[in-house]
Formats: structure tokens, sequence, C-alpha cells
């Protein structure tokens, strides 16, 4: 199954043997999964009942058919269940819209109607619902101009906002703006569907209507919903930081202005603007209390800060950074980068000998730690980390080892967790690494913390560090499947050299994972026949590299289990009963972690895979076909 083989491709997922089910891992035995027998001839609600029934897994297994009314339940199961992934959702459409005679746009309206907006699961399901729809052509959903303008008036507050972004992104912006100028929810809706519609000059377009909606003559409410559109607008950077730097004086607008401004390039932040601005945040950090200085807001004001003060003179520098001192730690803030398995800065810098407080926060799925080492033993820390296995490390702490070369470390960070490492900075400046030691993640998720004898000095002229695994590449881009046409992969495929597609191969970490030939990691399966299980369909495989989470074997999916105790532990189940469930976190340790059920609060199907996104965003566009040639290939190769 090849969706396994993706679900890894470049990764670090699960050690699962790519099999057919009915094969358990690990040698282990596992029932075989048959397809579920449902009754659908019966009445909707007791067909509806033995679907709920049914977990993802056999709900994709049940009959389908485009012949004949009685599959609708199914198909409308699938688009309502959360954890499907998106390619399955698309031909459960396509199914319903075969057996209705309707179009695709007419059945997700009908699915964003009927979903309750207040439910998580169902404001899940939903986004996925409205991304699809959104992403249907433009003439495509010109000819629903109608449904659009019913659905502005629901109270279904995605709906609404989808339906706005349907009205713009089909030249109906005009209409949009003057609907939604009726009350506080539409001015809301209009605002949150600003992100909905597609980066470039149609959003750009939306600019002047969200300034309009910054006024003090509009609640805090919408002022607010303003502020973070306004964040989504790339175009004319300097005028949004010059103009959402007035609301941070403002309590009730200060923690959207900063979050805000933190999103805008620090290439355009005027030097006049920052030093205002600095002079009010510093005020702010002395007038908070010492128990409100922990706070998410607080530590993103904080960030802000920080990176002003690099704008101002020596002496204004000094002196602000003083003041700070006085009332708090300097503090950097890290974050996972949801899919991507890396953190969302590559170094950050100290002064020597300096407290400082890192905090850490974990967005991504899988769980992440951060763990500082001396100069040049990131990866004898990482691998050693791993070699634990289950065995508590340095501190009690999973994949930490006691080592010298450890300075500094947390625990493992579950998704949407965080924790604060405070220390007094390394007295020797140097470039110390830091690193993801949970298996298999250094060769991703790594950065450099940059220790300096001034960081006021350093911050003015900053320089970056050397990659501590010596690699060179720079981002490329951010690769989309339309950035490669038909024509562009057909020829670009053609005529490759095998040596150069092994080597970028393996720059891409794939080999880390993967065996070819005998040769590579034993994480995923040997990648041999990857095109002929696409029928040869060069554009699909790439689509699998590039949108990992477009299709997901339910069996492969990661779920999500947040414990009564507020902890999460993502990785995929292996079984489950009536007291407990098994997950596989560790792609190291086969053995899974039991939970009890009276210990769980909720189990989330996840529809993300747990193969990081971005893995080629470093390589050229001719790399990319390179990559995509040499993998296709393989099993031509002698």
């Amino acid at each position: 199954m090849f969706r396994y083989v993706l679900f890894v491709f470049l990764g670090t997922v699960a050690s699962l043997p790519a099999q057919e089910p009915g094969h358990q891992h690990h040698g282990a035995i596992e029932k075989k999964i048959e397809r579920p027998k449902v009754y659908l001839d019966k009445k909707r609600r007791i067909v509806d009942y033995q679907l709920k029934r049914l977990d993802n897994t056999r709900l994709l297994l049940v009959e389908t058919a485009t012949d004949d009314s009685k599959y609708i339940p199914v198909f409308d199961a699938i688009l309502r269940r959360p954890g499907i992934a998106r390619k399955d959702r698309e031909d459960a459409v396509v199914g319903l819209v075969a057996i209705n005679k309707t179009d695709v746009t007419t059945e997700l309206l009908a699915i964003l109607k009927s979903l309750n907006s207040k439910n998580r699961d169902q404001q899940r399901v939903g986004h996925q619902i409205s991304a699809m729809l959104l992403s249907q052509p433009h003439e495509v959903l010109a000819t629903h101009t109608d449904d659009f303008g019913q659905a502005i008036g629901s109270d279904n507050a995605l709906l609404t906002s989808t339906a706005y972004a349907a009205f713009i992104v089909t030249a109906h912006a005009d209409e949009a703006w003057e609907k939604s100028q009726q009350n506080e929810s539409s001015k809301q809706a209009w605002l949150a569907a600003v992100s909905l519609v597609p980066a470039g000059a149609l959003r750009d377009g939306l600019r002047d209507g969200v300034i309009s909606l910054l006024g003090p003559a509009e609640s805090s409410v919408v002022r607010i919903a303003a502020i973070e559109a306004l964040a989504q607008i790339a175009a004319e950077p300097a005028d949004m930081f010059r103009r959402l730097a007035s609301y941070v004086s403002l309590d009730e607008l200060r923690i959207s202005a900063v979050r805000s401004l933190l999103k805008v390039p620090a290439d355009v932040r005027d030097k006049k603007t920052s030093r205002q601005l600095v002079e009010v945040l510093v005020s702010y950090a002395e007038q908070t209390i010492a128990a409100q200085r922990t706070t998410d807001a607080f530590l993103d004001a904080m960030q802000l800060a920080d990176e002003l003060i690099s704008r101002l003179s020596v002496a204004e520098a000094a002196e602000f950074r003083g003041r700070l001192r006085e009332v708090t730690v300097r503090v950097v803030r890290l974050r996972s980068v949801e899919e991507e398995m890396r953190y969302d800065r590559p170094f950050f810098a100290v002064e020597a000998g300096r407290p400082v407080q890192v905090v850490f926060e974990n967005e991504d799925l899988m769980p992440h730690n951060l763990v500082i080492t001396t100069t040049g033993k990131l990866k004898a820390v990482a691998l050693a980390g791993a070699a634990l296995g289950l065995t508590p490390g340095l501190g009690g702490q999973l994949y930490v080892p006691d080592s010298p070369d450890v300075l500094f470390h947390t625990g493992m960070v579950n998704a949407g967790h965080r924790e604060s490492l405070t220390f007094n900075a390394p007295t020797e400046p140097g470039e110390y690494p830091y690193v993801c030691t949970f298996p298999r993640h250094w060769m991703r998720m790594y950065g450099v913390m940059m220790v300096v004898p001034d960081l006021d000095e350093w911050q003015r002229n900053p320089t970056k560090p050397t990659d501590p695994l010596g690699n060179s590449r720079s981002f490329v881009k951010n690769w989309k499947l339309t950035d490669f046409s038909e024509a562009n992969i057909a020829t670009g495929v053609d005529n490759r050299n095998a040596a150069i597609g092994a080597r970028l191969f393996k720059e891409a970490t794939c080999l880390s994972c993967h065996k070819v030939h005998g040769q590579g990691g034993a994480v995923g399966p040997e990648l041999m026949d990857v095109l002929k299980r696409f029928k040869g369909n060069h554009r699909a495989v790439l689509r699998e590299i590039l949108e990992p989470s477009y299709r997901i074997d339910p069996k492969y999916a990661v779920k999500v289990v947040v414990g009564i105790d507020g902890k999460t532990t993502s990785g995929i189940v292996t079984s489950e009963g009536k007291k407990s469930i098994s997950i596989l976190v560790n792609p190291e340790v086969p053995q899974p972690t039991v939970i009890q059920k009276e210990d769980i609060e909720e189990i989330i199907p996840s529809t993300t895979s747990m193969m990081p996104k971005a893995l080629l965003d470093k390589f050229t566009h001719d790399e990319v076909l390179q990559i995509l040639s040499y993998l296709t290939g393989t099993e031509h190769r002698e």
C-alpha cells in the first residue's frame, strides 16, 4: 500500500512494514480486517447507526457504488467523519454528485450547512470541506452566486466566511463587502474570509476594507479580527507595521497587535516606529506583575521588544535592555512548525554569562523536545538519546542521554504544550546546537544557539552560524503541485542521471528511512515499485510527496489522545479495547504505549500525516524532478 510508503517517505514515522491489512507489525498477530457487512436497504437512521459504529478504516471498506441512492449514507458519512483524508472525501463527493445528479459545489455547501460550527470535531471537518469548496475552478463557483448569497445569511460562521470568500474569488468582492456591513457578526465573517482567499493580488485587494474596520467606531471584537486579517495581507508591510504599532498601547487590542507585528518582516520596521514601540513595550513590562510575566501574551510582547531593540542606537538599546533586565530575563521563543518537523528559528543569539529563558512551544502533531548541546556534538547526542529507547535518561527524561555534552534540555513536549528552560548562557562565546532528540528527528529538527560577547552589538550586525550538520542549502520555494505542469513532469523525468538522483535522494534525508537496492534506513519499506503502484502516474507520486496529508490510509493515520490531565499522546493506534488503547509513539521502540480509557478525555483522529511536508523546499524545480525521476525509476534500474 503506497500510502504508507509516502507516509514515512523522507520522514520519521513508525516502523510499520508496508503490507496488506491483516498482518500485525513487529511479529504480533492481528485479526484480518474484513469488509464490514452493512445493511444499506434499511431506513436511513438504521443505516446511519450501523455506519456510526464503524471506525474510519472499516468505514472506508464499506461497499459503494454510484448506481443506487442506498449508497448516499456511506458517502455522506465519509464526508462528515473526522480524521478522513482529503482524497477519500473527494472520492465521496464524486459519488454523491453521480447519484444526486448535482455538482461538487452543491454537495459541499450542503455538508457545510449541516455541520454544527460549535462542535470541535465538526469544526475540523468544516475547515476541510471549506478548503475543498474554494479549490473549485472560479468559473464553477461563479454558477453558484445565488447559493453563496443565501449562505451569507446563515448563523454558521464558517459557512458564512466561506460564502464571502467565494464571492470574492468570483469577482463579486464589492457585493460581498456591501453584505458584510450589516452588523458585527457579518463584519467578523468577512474578515475571517480574508485568509480563505488565495494569497496574491486578490487578497491584497481587500486591504482597504480591512483597514476601514480598524477604526475606533468599530467594536473591539471587529477591530481584533481586522488586525488579524491585516497580518494575512502581504501588500505594503511597512505601512502595516506603522499602522498596527499604534494599537499596542491599547489593552484590549495589544495581544492581537503584537502577534500581527511579529509577522512583519524585520527589514520594513522603520527606526522611528520601532523606538516608539520599544518604549511602550518596556513600560508594559515594568507595569506587569511578576505572576503575569509567563503568559503567552507577555512572552510575545517581550519577543517583539527584543527584536525591535536591535533597530535602535547603541545608547538607546543599552538603556532599554537595562530596564528590561530589572524586571525580566531575556525570553527566546521557539516553536515547532506544524507538519514540517523543524523549529521556526534556525538560530538565535544570547549574551555570554547572562540569564535567558527559552520557551519551547510544540505546535506540531508529534512530540518534540529541545536539547542544547556542546559545540559539534549534535549528532552524537541525538543518536545516544535515540539509543535509550524507553529507558529514562538524564533527569528521568526520555531520549536525553546522561552526557556532559548535554547542557540544557526540556522533557518531551506533547502537541499543544510548552516548556521553559531558564539558565545562564555559557560564558564561552561560540555556536551551541539545539536539537530534538526524538528518534530520527535530528536530521531536520535542529538549530544553533549563538553565544556572543555583546548581544546588542551582534543584533546590529547579526551573522548566521555554520550549519552544525554541514548542510549548505538555503530555502528555494514552498513547492506546490501547481508549480509542476503535466508537460513539466513528462519532460523533466526523462533521461536523468541515476547517480545525481541518488545523491539528491540522500540529501533530502530519504535514504535515512528507506532502502534503495538494499541501502538505507529500515524505518520505511524499500522503494522499488512506486510508479507501478500509481499506474504510471508521475504527477500522482509527486503529489504524495508534496502533499503528504492528501491521502492517508486510516490504518496508519495518527490519533491524538488527550488525557484528563491535559497531556496528549500522538501516534498510530495498534489496538483498542473496551478498557484501553495501545498507541505506537516511538518508531525505534516497537512496544506501544498503553493508555487506560478511564484516563482519556478525548481521542482525536488526525487528518495530518506524520510525514513532514516542505521536505523539498531547499531544492530547485529541476532537482525536485530529478528526485521524482530517481524515485519512480528505481524499479527499472539494475
